[in-house]
This record gives structure tokens, C-alpha cells and sequence, in this order.
């Protein structure tokens, strides 16, 4: 089964992309981030054309996630738990039967920028990941194959950034912010990325500044966080960079994990 993330900046924007990535890439499962829209304005006529199913959790203008399917989900939780004033779109959650294997559960994320960091920006994004630490813990309990995915605004290493010096100071690589991460690898969570490859200059963010994209000047923020039973599973990742140099590109590009359930 081959499971994604693509923080797709915009759907409407980049909807020729994306049915494009659909068709050469077919992925059984994709995670969109920034959608950018209210949910009756996502173009999924375009996409059930495809053969996907469309679950969205959406916001005027900015956030908003969705989960593209090849099968129905059985179920669809909207929001992250643990704080019921939280208004912005950034989580969903969806649960599938794989047969003869019982039920996968895909979260949907896109977690808080957190800059400027002398603002409440960043507690805001310390307090979203610590939720997620609770939500995660509490679903590692259920013995599930389990993917967190989405744009975690995270850079866990100095290798994944092309100049660690440029981002000391950005939310984005504060050593909190890296702990908190690393938290969810503490709870049981793999990488999926780093379980299968060590390169670096690895990355699956380009600013659309600064020449970035020729030059490579990326970082690695976009993650796929697997529960055990689904790293036991995992057979190998991909970041397909190649659509980062399409026309109207996204400045994030596909992450992929393939799983493998078995006949």
C-alpha cells in the first residue's frame, strides 16, 4: 500500500498538479496540508474522477487538511483532541479496513509554523505537538497500524537542512521544538524516512525564495511517523522531488511511505 503526504499549498491552485502526481504516481492514500479552502470549495469532482474518495476538514483561505482515498474510509474524526477552542483546521483522522489485516489509522496533520517565536505563535505550537503526544500515546494503546502524516513545520536533525546556522533561530529547528519531536519517537513512533535511508541533502521543502530549488537549499519537514505495527510493514520510503519543478509548483513536494499488508 503506498501512503502519502503532500502539503499541496493551495489545492485549487495546484489542482492540474495534483491530478497529474494522482495519475503517475497512484497512491492508495494521500494526506493533503493547506488546502486553503472551506470544504464546499475543494475541486473534488476533479479528483472522484480519478477514483479517489475525498474526506476534507477545511478553512477559508489558509490550513486545512484532506485524505484522499482508493477505498472509503470507515470512519473520520475532524479536529485534534485536547483543546476545544482550537479553531483552525490542521488535523483529521481516518480509519481503514485492510482486509485480513484488520483496521489502519491515518492522521492527516499540519502543525502550527510557530514563528515568529517571540509571539504566541510559538507556545501555541509547543502546546498543538504536546497534544499530539497525548492523542498518540493514548492510539499507540489500540496495537493498530498507526501513520501520522503531514507537515510537521519540524526539522528533526542538522542534516535535514541544507545550513543548520540559517534555521539556529527559526521555530522550525529550536531545541524544543526538535525535543517534542523526538518525543513521539520516545512513545514507540519510527521515522519512516530515516528507517530506510541515512543520505543527506534529503529534504522536501524548497522556499520559493532565494533560488532555492536550483540551488538545493531545502529542508526536511514533511514526515511520515509510523506506530510499530505499521514500521514492521514498512518497505520503503520516497520524497518525489521531481514535482517541485513542474509549472506552479507547491514549495513542498510528495513524501511516501509503501506498506506492506500481504495478500
Amino acid at each position: 500500500m503506498k501512503i502519502a503526504t503532500w502539503n499541496i499549498n493551495g489545492v485549487k491552485a495546484r489542482i492540474e498538479n495534483l491530478c497529474q502526481w494522482l495519475k503517475d504516481s497512484s497512491p492508495d492514500i494521500v494526506c493533503l496540508q493547506e488546502i486553503k479552502t472551506v470544504d464546499e470549495g475543494f475541486p473534488r469532482l476533479e479528483i472522484e474522477a480519478l477514483g479517489y474518495h475525498v474526506e476534507t476538514h477545511g478553512q477559508k483561505g489558509f490550513n486545512g487538511v484532506a485524505i484522499l482515498s482508493k477505498t472509503k474510509p470507515d470512519e473520520v474524526t475532524r479536529g485534534l483532541p485536547g483543546d476545544d477552542g482550537d479553531e483552525q483546521a490542521r488535523f483529521m483522522e481516518a480509519v481503514f479496513s485492510v482486509p485480513g489485516h484488520g483496521a489502519l489509522r491515518i492522521c492527516c496533520l499540519y502543525l502550527p509554523n510557530g514563528n515568529p517565536v517571540d509571539t504566541e505563535k510559538y507556545p501555541y505550537k509547543l502546546a498543538w505537538m504536546e497534544r499530539l503526544r497525548k492523542f498518540a500515546g493514548d492510539r499507540l494503546a489500540l496495537e493498530e497500524p498507526i501513520i501520522l502524516a503531514g507537515d510537521y513545520n519540524v526539522i528533526p536533525e542538522p542534516h535535514d537542512c541544507f545550513d543548520p546556522k540559517v534555521w539556529e533561530n527559526d521555530a522550525l529547528f529550536l531545541p524544543q521544538t526538535r525535543q517534542a519531536f523526538r518525543q513521539l519517537e520516545h512513545l514507540g513512533f519510527t521515522d519512516a524516512v530515516r528507517a530506510t535511508t541515512d543520505a543527506v541533502k534529503l529534504y522536501s521543502f524548497w522556499d520559493y525564495q532565494a533560488g532555492a530549488w536550483p540551488k538545493n537549499n531545502g529542508i526536511r519537514i514533511d514526515h511520515l511517523m509510523l506506530s510499530p505495527e505499521a514500521a514492521d510493514r514498512l518497505t520503503a520510503t520516497s520524497i518525489e522531488k521531481h514535482v517541485r519543478a513542474w509549472e506552479k509548483p507547491s514549495d513542498h513536494v510528495p513524501v511516501v511511505a509503501h506498506i506492506d499488508f500481504g495478500s
